[in-house]
């Protein structure tokens, strides 16, 4: 295919900031920006809401199967975002998704100029949309994968594999924030022919600072709202058991909450001296603090990437992160990253030992990573680049 114009994109996400909710992650907006010198990028912002189960049951006894989809459709700057209403848990889950790719679809012809691509950032639910939309528009289609929901879901939904795997499969281009991720996908629904690429989002936190020894103890960073997805039990569990050892490590936590999320931390902690609250700190003063830290460790429940593990490294902070999540599969045999059961105190607390005992040696590693282009995966000329040629494949202009 030949283009004398940018090809158009158009982008399926719940993540996205809009007039509904302002407050997305910002990872696929980062991404849009990176590349907007070569390609048109319209955005589908969508929000979900629950319908009544009583309305679920009611449509269903008077013969209509499933309730009519309900949204509201609102412009923004990045496109439209759309307010969707479906029954909760997960019932009608595909049904409804499909509804919402109908609406999409009907958009997206009334319009002057179809996109070249649509995409999905999410497999196991924008993704079943985006394949339904572009199927009925004639056009191919992309996904993101994001491990934590989709491999959620996955597991929750064998009955709907079998969509899954035909979405899957039928991708144009495949794109994983990390290795980990891609790999649980094809172990349950089969390696993919097509095309697949591995993009981590991009950090405005990438100016690299060498290590400093002599750091002045851990350092975990997230907002104390999700300090059960962000494990800081099992952290706390970790740091009794090095305390009945005779090491009383210190922790400084840096992140704030209302007053709910910090009582309930606080709580947490317990009596443990050696814990420390610093509450949030400016994106500017993130680096400095990394770099000042004898190592960063947050051993998520579930991650799909986690940026500040890039950023740790990049300010020249050595990390432990949780096995199979986050951005487990980019470093192996790394003295700078040691991944840990996020389930098992014991390996948190060996992997703490590990990093305070040989913190020279530990970041001594992390430099020579860094001198050797190591970050260079994570940078957002790199991002740039690869998700830019990801996009080309799948649109059909070739490699970039």
């Amino acid at each position: 295919m030949y283009m004398t114009r940018q090809p158009i994109i158009a982008h399926l996400s719940a993540d996205f900031p809009d007039p509904f909710i302002e407050r997305k992650t910002p990872v696929i907006r980062a991404l849009l920006e990176l590349t907007k010198d070569s390609f048109t990028h319209r955005v589908v912002s969508i929000n979900r809401g629950a319908v009544a189960p009583f309305r679920t049951a009611l449509a269903a006894i008077k013969g209509a199967g499933t309730p009519e989809l309900e949204y509201e459709r609102r412009a923004f700057a990045d496109g439209v975002a759309l307010s969707y209403r479906a029954p909760p848990r997960g019932i009608m889950h595909a049904t409804m998704l499909r509804q919402l790719g109908n609406v999409i679809a009907q958009d997206m012809l009334r319009e002057k100029q179809l996109p070249d691509l649509l995409i999905g950032h999410k497999l196991t639910v924008e993704g079943i949309a985006v394949a339904h939309a572009a199927a009925i528009v004639d056009r191919p289609y992309a996904l993101t994968i994001q491990g934590n929901t989709d491999v959620k879901i996955l597991r929750a939904r064998p009955d709907l594999r079998p969509l899954f795997r035909r979405i899957f499969h039928g991708a144009a281009q495949v794109m994983s924030f990390a290795p980990w991720s891609l790999e649980a996908i094809e172990a349950r629904l089969g390696s993919r022919a097509g095309s697949s690429t591995i993009v981590p989002p991009p950090t405005e936190l990438d100016a690299i600072l060498p290590p400093k020894t002599g750091g002045n103890g851990l350092l975990t960073i997230f907002h104390l709202h999700g300090l059960k997805n962000k494990n800081l039990s099992g952290l706390v569990a970790a740091l009794h058991i090095l305390e009945r050892r005779g090491r009383k490590i210190s922790l400084a936590i840096v992140g704030d909450g209302n007053d709910a999320d910090r009582a309930a931390a606080k709580a947490l902690v317990g009596d443990l001296e050696n814990v420390t609250f610093e509450g949030a700190l400016s994106r500017d003063a993130i680096g400095e603090r990394l770099n000042s830290a004898s190592a960063f460790v947050l051993p998520s429940r579930r991650e799909s990437f986690g940026l500040v593990f890039t950023e740790a490294l990049f300010a020249g902070c050595p990390i432990i992160y949780p096995e199979g999540r986050a951005v487990d599969g980019y470093f192996k045999d790394s003295a700078f990253a040691l991944f840990v059961d996020p389930m098992k105190a014991d390996q948190i607390a060996a992997a703490i030992e590990r990093m305070i005992d040989h913190e020279a040696e530990t970041k001594s590693a992390l430099r020579r990573w860094q001198d050797a282009g190591g970050p260079q995966i994570f940078a957002r000329t790199s991002i740039k680049q690869n998700y830019t040629r990801a996009l080309m494949e799948a649109v059909g202009e070739g490699s970039v």
